[in-house]
């Protein structure tokens, strides 16, 4: 068997020899056998496990559901079992199609109502609680859209309290709807500017496409990008795992 060096898993996967030392401590390759010398002994798994870990773990951080998704793939190799990585990996493409759908339905439903062609309208004019209960949503969740500034809530000038009327609970629905659907305040802020604006056309690539002095603080603020750029993830986590497993292959019919 052919024996490689830390220096020679950093250099094949653009990484600093440190970082594989890292990512062995933190099981995401497997036990590497020494020699009496104490120098580290990896082999090919060594190096596949690696570039699978890499792989996944430079996309831009998905949120939890996904992360952990891309460490079950990692854990799976990790233990030999490629077959399940790659069963895992399959899971994890369907996962990011699911988020890719509801991202786009959301887009889709946003489009409509800001066209003024969502018929669903609530008449009459509510406090916060009669909003947040309506609405499904909490009363933390208002206030901190509000505090966001995703919405202006007109006040009683009597008693200063909140009153939501038809166009405020619209625009809820809109930013409940677009916050399930991942995109990030930093997102819809950005939309609403733009859509309070005049511009009603094309919300769906203002909502993925952050200005110029903005700061980009997660894969959120431009959601559809990140998902898409997962999707071909995906795909190379695919390439990686059938590498492996061909290789293998061969090298049993030797």
């Amino acid at each position: 068997m052919e024996y490689l060096r830390t220096s020679d898993l950093a250099r094949a996967v653009g990484i600093h020899p440190n970082t594989v030392r890292l990512y062995e401590t933190w099981g995401l390759i497997p036990p590497v056998e020494r020699t009496p010398t104490g120098y580290r002994r990896f082999n090919r798994r060594h190096l596949d496990c690696l570039r699978l870990a890499r792989t996944i773990y430079a996309a831009v951080y998905p949120g939890k559901a996904l992360r952990n998704a891309g460490l079950e793939i990692i854990l799976r190799a990790v233990a030999d079992d490629w077959e399940g990585a790659r069963s895992q990996a399959a899971a994890y493409q369907a996962l990011v199609q699911v988020e890719l759908d509801h991202a786009h339905k959301a887009v889709m439903q946003l489009e409509r109502w800001a066209q003024g062609l969502q018929s669903e309208s609530t008449p009459g004019v509510w406090s916060i609680g009669e909003a947040a209960e309506l609405l499904g949503a909490s009363l933390d969740k208002l206030r901190n859209w509000e505090r966001n500034g995703l919405i202006c809530v007109p006040r009683n000038p009597q008693n200063g309290y909140r009153q939501y009327g038809s166009a405020e609970i619209g625009r809820l629905r809109v930013i409940r709807l677009l916050c399930q659907a991942g995109y990030s305040h930093m997102a819809i802020l950005r939309m609403f500017l733009r859509l309070d604006a005049g511009q009603t056309a094309d919300l769906g690539q203002v909502l993925d496409t952050p200005d110029a002095d903005e700061d980009i603080f997660s894969a959120a603020d431009r959601w559809l990008s990140s998902l898409l750029s997962h999707q071909e993830m995906a795909n190379q986590v695919f390439r990686l795992i059938d590498e492996h497993i061909s290789a293998c292959h061969s090298t049993k019919e030797i």
